[in-house]
């Protein structure tokens, strides 16, 4: 695991008989340098997202005060699931892309525990969110946003690249409101990639392995047909619907269901899409990849001259005014001291937190942002035999807890001790006791829809939905509690 992020690797060739072939073939010299830093370089803000076996976080470098979106990732778990050829290959893959509508990686580090990728911090946030916090975007939004991946993506595909994770909370917003594509974790070189690759740097996969996210994978991943660039074009469908209508075309209960609309192609239409709109999703969603406009003959000026992107500058798009970013709601908490909070992040190690009083009582609760009981389920007494005395809940409701094929309801409780359970509310009987933490690293909340969850800690990530569409109300009674404790 030592050699994958040094600053200078010997590339062996690997000759094909017809020319082509992911070229393995030159010494070269990265351009993100690894560097001697360690993790105490940095002051550490809050998690940007959680996956298998990383996290990313905001990261100032406390001597340049440059901020970063440090992308950390487990040397133990990389090496045990076999995951080492595909941070390889990401590293390798974000150090050749240099285009505006893709996340720039700056440099490397690692340690004894954990490989570390600085990349370009988007401060606008995910698309995700805008979505979530509109509701839906107008169609120009959408159109503007389409229009700027497309561009990206047009540019990763010719350089022979699949990204194969294309989807909302993929696409990042800079502090102006521009989209850049971001993730590579996933990404596939063709055969005739014009990007270079070390040695055991390509993912083991046949290109036909399920990878991504369910509800943006096409049907013919689902069928092991190999991965092509219509896997990105179907991908980038289900973010234009979702854009226009707030929710993704195969939203289902679970994994299984959400495959077997992919599968039968069950989409509805809402009555509001527009022609135009509602024609290029049907085409970017066939069946046949190779009739997606962007993989086939005519390649991506069929996908730019459709009539939706009518009237876009393909040639200036990114000096054209991005839509207003919609700034985080502030719905949870009935009375906030700076309206400024919900939105700026709250750093771990810069003393921004506010101080505890020490007292760890409803007195001192009661000064924080978090409102008790609001716009939750009724409090039963019942639930009363899960608290010790003197403890009060603050959050508390009827969720499903998730799995691959299934979902069970359960009772999740947050309490002021603080404490995080969830109960089986037929046999009441506590399901899980999630550990609690202070810190952000070891505790963390990831929103995936305005109804689903994820509670994250260093070992596993819980989902769960909440019917009421309360995703980020947990979210922010967990972060203040955290903040204020």
């Amino acid at each position: 695991m030592e050699q994958e992020f040094d600053s200078k690797l010997r590339i062996q060739r690997n000759s094909s008989n017809n020319g082509g072939g992911v070229q393995r073939c030159k010494s070269f010299q990265f351009r993100a340098p690894q560097e001697n830093f360690t993790i105490q370089d940095f002051e550490l803000g809050k998690i940007y997202g959680v996956g298998s076996y990383s996290k990313v976080v905001r990261a100032k470098k406390k001597d340049t005060g440059v901020v970063y979106a440090l992308k950390i990732m487990d040397k133990k778990f990389i090496t045990k699931e076999n995951k080492a050829a595909y941070v390889k290959l990401e590293r390798i893959v974000l150090d050749q892309l240099d285009h505006p509508g893709i996340v720039r990686l700056y440099f490397t580090f690692q340690d004894t525990f954990s490989l570390y990728m600085a990349l370009e911090s988007c401060e606008g946030g995910e698309l995700f969110d805008q979505i979530t916090r509109k509701g839906r975007l107008s169609e120009n939004e959408a159109r503007f946003y389409a229009a700027e991946v497309v561009n990206a993506l047009e540019y990763i595909h010719s350089l022979g690249l699949i990204h194969r994770d294309i989807k909302p909370e993929n696409l990042l917003l800079t502090a102006d409101g521009h989209i850049k594509i971001a993730d590579f974790g996933s990404v596939k070189p063709t055969q005739d990639s014009r990007i270079s690759v070390l040695p055991n740097a390509t993912s083991d996969d046949k290109a036909s392995t399920f990878v991504g996210t369910a509800a943006y994978v096409p049907p013919e991943v689902l069928n092991s047909s190999p991965a092509t660039f219509g896997n990105d074009l179907w991908a980038l469908g289900c973010t234009l619907y979702q854009m226009l209508s707030g929710t993704s075309p195969f939203k289902d209960a679970s994994e299984w269901l959400i495959f077997q609309k992919i599968i039968a192609r069950d989409i509805k239409f809402p009555n509001y899409f527009s022609e135009e709109a509602r024609d290029l999703i049907d085409l970017l969603l066939s069946i046949d990849p190779s009739k997606r406009p962007g993989s086939g003959p005519d390649g991506y000026s069929a996908l730019k001259t459709h009539p939706f992107f009518r009237g876009v500058d393909w040639e200036n798009l990114r000096e054209k005014t991005p839509p207003k970013l919609a700034k985080e709601p502030m719905s949870y908490s009935e009375e906030v001291d700076d309206p400024q909070d919900a939105w700026n992040p709250t750093h771990i190690g810069d003393g921004s937190a506010k101080p505890n009083d020490g007292s760890g009582g409803p007195s001192s609760l009661e000064s924080c942002n978090i409102t008790r009981l609001a716009s939750i389920d009724s409090f039963d007494s019942k639930w009363q035999q899960f608290l010790d005395p003197g403890e009060s809940v603050l959050m508390i409701s009827m969720v499903k807890k998730m799995q691959k094929l299934s979902s069970k309801k359960l009772q999740l409780i947050l309490t002021d001790k603080p404490k995080l359970i969830y109960v089986d509310p037929s046999k009441l009987v506590v399901k899980g006791n999630i550990i609690w933490s202070h810190n952000p690293n070891d505790l963390s909340v990831q929103v995936t829809s305005p109804s689903q969850f994820k509670i994250c800690t260093p070992k596993r990530a819980i989902l769960f939905e909440d019917s009421k569409q309360r995703a980020w109300q947990w979210k922010k009674a967990i972060e203040e509690l955290q903040n204020n404790s």
